[in-house]
């Protein structure tokens, strides 16, 4: 073992010196062009080349013209409207667009070939925005939507891959520790995923066949996931407090082993807090690790291990600094960061096998650290709260104690000019985005903390080099058009990702709550003189009733009733037991020998094997007339409105019967898809769509409206019965209460069984998403809904 630790380390250190001098070397030169403020002049001289395009003088009249007032970016919609109103939208996109290649793609912004390819990108989203913030339905933007995302890979014909990927980021949002910010861990997830397929696109064209784009995109998104696994479950993990010091030693170890050794070792025995979750993160690393390894060319192999080394090995020794260590060296505090900058992008042609480009590799090494450090300062004072070492937070602690140390301020600045002038060549478009950029983080930091802190910041870093600093503070306060769309998405994304948690916690307690009223008022009681033999019917109502139960179809129609149309609780409790009574009914009979012959329900023998079929088939009789006599029981209500309610409600149960008589004669029968959407509507759809069109019906709204969730419950209907279909297959027997592999048994025809397992789940997306676009029409507040698709899709029983 010790030999094989040898071993590694003479390995690593192979892998990693070579890179660590290059950072070093370029660190020197960047100590240099600071000591002797030869950056100084030539920024001075950029920014008033820049300010010409962004410093502009209006009259009152010129004013009161241009329309529309500013909003705030927050309000995302408003503020794309506002920007392709004033003519802004084109330019606003472009230098944004332009800064992603240059940071994710290390492309030069001279080259004639990227400009082509940032002027399609610019388009084909300018359009997108254009379309998609004219909508009515400003709830979510459709970037951030599942049926959105859904959708572009029907167009890819990459379905599987997001379906895939899909699951996947819930399944990882489901096992984020506590100690982590969970919206900014998904967030750099989904980020990575979009840059690695951004790497895929760029090098597509329009003579790039069919096949082989959807084959390199399902590749990018499979591989961006299991790239991007790294920063929630490596880079954040280790960052947080979820572990203690000696299980990150241990995490750690793990880590460079399977870099080294180009395996995983095993977890063994983890204890802790988060053993719950460990051996979660652990296998999907593993499976991670293991795909990107497979999909490497023999040739590239190493480099992709070489270069995940030099990024791990940067970061760890950056994160085992502590703030009370007065000694650390300037050389300390920056090489590990122009490391950890740079290989975590190098890293990405890497994973994706991509040919050597020299140019590429070396533009992206020294652009880097320009991320790095402006990202630093946006978080210095998160990461002194922390204790965490970075040139600012280190600068800020010991500036007065240690004058050898680098102002990380000025760093930032020597960087910009040797950027644009020794990598870039001074190319005005390149300088035009980077002073952008940078104008951009100072006013997004004045916005923050405020006008005070912001003047107390800028004394402490900016004091070294006044000229530019007074030319400097001049444009955060006057220069317009320095925003970025890639920071308004990650605005977006982070509130939407944040709300989503809210409302998805609110829609679980809502359902916990309403179901546990809903229990106390299914029991059915049995009143003094009552014949023995109804007594024995009300016994076998009351064993299935109290047997449990998902009861999302009362639940859905007191959401709709009390929430959506203000109906009061109290007077809609007899509808709500009247569905939970027909549903129980219809699951009697679906049970019985002469149908499904189910021996369990719910996790409980089923009533026939309780009793006998006979006493079952009365049973659900007996429930299907209570339904009846609970509807009418509706007395708060107009008359009218609820006659309308019974009809309803009686050709709908008779229309249940017809479609559970259509799957009996169907058994053994190899069906089409028509066929098998009409019984699955007949049998499931319409007790979703009675759930919600009957309090619909009570509060007389508008036949539109009462269209519209007929539309939606159809779709939602066949999505939830597929579901049904493919946790028939694949589910777990202690979950679901019942046995699996009931459907292939009983020889039914099933979406599986027609579409096979991966046809049968783009069928249930297909489904989702003609479900969620059919409540862009629904004139009142639709969050439940929303996330009542999403549990029926996503859920294990």
């Amino acid at each position: 073992m010790h030999h094989m630790r040898e071993e590694f380390t003479d390995h690593a250190d192979t892998w990693y010196r070579p890179h660590e001098q290059k950072a070093a070397q370029y660190f020197a030169s960047l100590h240099a062009q600071i000591k002797e403020k030869t950056y100084v002049a030539s920024l001075i001289d950029d920014f008033h080349l820049w300010k010409k395009n962004h410093i502009h003088h209006y009259s009152l009249l010129s004013l009161l013209s241009r329309g529309k007032r500013k909003p705030d970016s927050k309000d995302y919609h408003r503020y794309i409207q506002w920007l392709n109103h004033m003519g802004k939208l084109d330019d606003y996109l472009d230098r944004s667009i332009s800064y992603i290649y240059m940071r994710d793609l290390g492309k030069a912004l001279h080259s004639p070939d990227t400009q082509v390819s940032i002027q399609r990108l610019v388009t084909n989203i300018k359009d997108h925005l254009i379309r998609t913030t004219s909508s009515s339905d400003h709830n979510q933007s459709e970037f951030m939507s599942i049926a959105g995302v859904y959708r572009w890979g029907q167009k890819e014909n990459v379905e599987h891959a997001v379906i895939w990927v899909l699951d996947k980021i819930k399944a990882v949002s489901a096992h984020i520790p506590k100690e982590m910010n969970a919206e900014h861990a998904i967030r750099k997830l989904i980020k990575i995923i979009l840059g690695v397929i951004l790497h895929v696109l760029d090098e597509m064209d329009d003579t790039t066949p069919p096949v082989e784009r959807a084959r390199s995109l399902d590749e990018a998104i499979r591989l961006g996931y299991c790239y991007g696994l790294t920063y929630p479950f490596i880079d954040d993990l280790l960052d947080s407090d979820a572990l203690n010091g000696y299980e990150k030693e241990q995490y750690s170890n793990m880590i460079r082993t399977a870099i080294m050794s180009g395996t995983v070792p095993e977890l063994g025995e983890w204890t802790g807090n988060n053993a719950d979750i460990i051996p979660f993160i652990h296998a999907e690393l593993r499976e991670a690790f293991e795909y990107i390894k497979n999909h490497q060319r023999s040739e590239t192999l190493n480099t992709f291990f070489e270069q995940s080394y030099v990024f791990f090995h940067s970061q760890d020794i950056d994160r085992v600094k502590v703030l009370t260590n007065t000694s650390y060296t300037n050389e300390d505090l920056y090489v590990p960061i122009i490391l950890k900058s740079a290989s975590s992008r190098l890293i990405v042609r890497s994973v994706l096998s991509a040919a050597i480009d020299d140019g590429f590799d070396n533009r992206t090494f020294y652009y880097g650290i320009y991320n790095q450090l402006a990202d630093d300062f946006a978080d210095m004072f998160d990461d002194m709260k922390e204790g965490a070492v970075t040139p600012y937070t280190y600068y800020l602690t010991y500036r007065n104690q240690r004058p050898d140390l680098i102002n990380p301020f000025e760093m930032y600045w020597a960087v910009i000019s040797n950027l644009i002038h020794n990598v870039y060549q001074s190319d005005a478009k390149t300088r035009e985005v980077i002073l952008d950029r940078a104008i951009n983080g100072l006013k997004r930091c004045k916005e923050r903390v405020g006008l005070e802190k912001y003047n107390e910041i800028m004394d402490i870093f900016a004091s070294g080099m006044p000229e530019l600093n007074q030319l400097i503070q001049h444009m955060v306060r006057k220069a317009d058009d320095v925003d970025f769309f890639d920071k308004l998405v990650r605005d977006q994304m982070v509130t939407t990702l944040r709300n989503n948690r809210t409302e998805k916690d609110h829609f679980f307690n809502t359902i916990k709550s309403v179901r546990n009223q809903i229990n106390t008022l299914l029991h059915i009681p049995k009143h003094n003189g009552i014949p023995e033999m109804k007594e024995s019917i009300i016994d076998a109502a009351n064993y299935s009733l109290e047997s449990g139960g998902k009861r999302l179809r009362p639940i859905m129609a007191w959401v709709m009733g009390v929430n959506e149309y203000g109906l009061p609780s109290t007077a809609i409790m007899p509808l709500l037991r009247s569905l939970e009574y027909m549903h129980t009914a219809s699951l009697i009979f679906d049970d019985l020998p002469s149908q499904d012959n189910a021996s369990t329900r719910r996790g409980r023998p089923t009533l026939h094997h309780m009793h006998n079929s006979a006493i079952a088939e009365l049973t659900g009789l007996f429930l299907n007339q209570k339904a009846m006599g609970e509807q009418a029981s509706l007395n708060d209500f107009d008359a009218k409105a609820v006659l309308t309610l019974i009809q309803y409600s009686s050709e709908r149960a008779a229309d249940m019967c017809a479609g559970q008589a259509m799957d009996l004669q169907s058994k053994g029968k190899a069906l089409t898809l028509e066929q098998l959407n009409t019984i699955c509507f007949y049998k499931t759809g319409i007790a979703f769509e009675a759930s919600l069109v009957m309090p619909a019906i009570l509060a007389q709204a508008q036949e539109t409206e009462i269209s519209t969730l007929k539309k939606f419950a159809y779709h939602a209907g066949i999505a939830f019965q597929i579901k049904d279909d493919l946790l028939d297959l694949e589910g777990e027997q202690h979950l679901l209460g019942k046995p699996v592999g009931q459907d292939a048994h009983n020889n039914t025809s099933t979406f599986v069984t027609i579409l096979g397992k991966e046809g049968a789940r783009k069928e249930m997306w297909e489904h989702f998403c003609l479900a969620t676009e059919a409540l862009k029409d629904m004139p009142r507040n639709t969050t439940f809904l929303k996330h009542l698709l999403n549990y029926m899709i996503h859920r294990e029983s």
